[in-house]
């Protein structure tokens, strides 16, 4: 029997925030997150050369060498004088760090991955995408104007040891309010499929990202997600994928308190 995969279930533009409230889950083709975010495909594939430059992932707890990364903080406040929009700063280069009721495999840990390369988070369409999608918290997500913790990892899951697992720590949320998943490149590779459910309901979907720079977005308080395995059909293959949270009242911390306003 070959390979299967099911078609995403893409929305229109115009659905992203009552779909999102909805159904708690949008998933855009690629030229729905151009016009969303205001970023075109020249700029976008100029970005995605950069994941060719991401160091290991030091904090594999499975014994893992498949996985690269970078990441990045920054806080996102509404803005009056950007008509609606959002005022995006990088913070001061911090661990990543999530309670082990959300990551059973590497919460409760400090893992300081590499930081996101200054060119990129000066890149416009990088800072546009960011700016959107706080923009979707805010309208979709908040009653009231308030700042948004936002942190984004570019990743790569390789092939070299046989196999690759974007989600080792398995089916989850984030501990986040908003969660994007944007498929930014997948080469010689089978696999791969992204896998959503209610936390409060039976209801699930399945489905396989192929298209550069497709995005899901889900409602991290409401959906569980994960991403299947993938295996290689080429030698080298691999998938790339950049995934930004945006969370209220602050980062997730081991630290008492850590929900103030950081510095930049």
């Amino acid at each position: 029997m070959g390979h299967i995969t099911f078609s995403p279930p893409y929305a229109s533009p115009a659905d992203i925030a009552p779909q999102l409230r909805n159904l708690g889950h949008v998933v855009l083709r690629p030229q729905d997150v151009m016009a969303w975010s205001g970023t075109t495909a020249g700029e976008l594939q100029a970005l995605a050369a950069t994941w060719a430059d991401l160091p290991p992932d030091e904090f594999l707890k499975d014994g893992g060498r498949y996985r690269r990364r970078r990441h990045a903080s920054f806080v996102a406040e509404p803005a009056a004088s950007l008509g609606g929009g959002m005022r995006l700063r990088s913070v001061t280069h911090r661990a990543h760090w999530q309670p082990v009721e959300y990551n059973a495999l590497h919460g409760g840990m400090e893992r300081w991955f590499a930081p996101v390369a200054d060119a990129v988070l000066q890149a416009p369409a990088w800072q546009r995408l960011l700016a959107a999608l706080a923009a979707l918290a805010q309208g979709a997500l908040a009653t009231a104007p308030e700042p948004w913790f936002v942190e984004a990892h570019q990743f790569r899951i390789d092939t070299a040891g046989g196999i690759g697992r974007p989600t080792p720590e398995g089916a989850h949320r984030d501990g986040v309010d908003l969660v994007a998943v944007f498929l930014v490149a997948r080469e010689g590779v089978k696999g791969g499929e992204t896998r959503i459910f209610d936390a409060a309901s039976p209801f699930g979907q399945r489905f396989t990202l192929t298209e550069p720079w497709s995005v899901l977005l889900l409602d991290d308080t409401r959906m569980i997600h994960e991403t299947t395995p993938i295996q290689p059909v080429a030698e080298g293959g691999w998938r790339d994928t950049l995934v930004v949270t945006c969370r209220r009242g602050g980062f997730q911390d081991a630290v008492e308190g850590a929900a103030k306003i950081p510095a930049a």
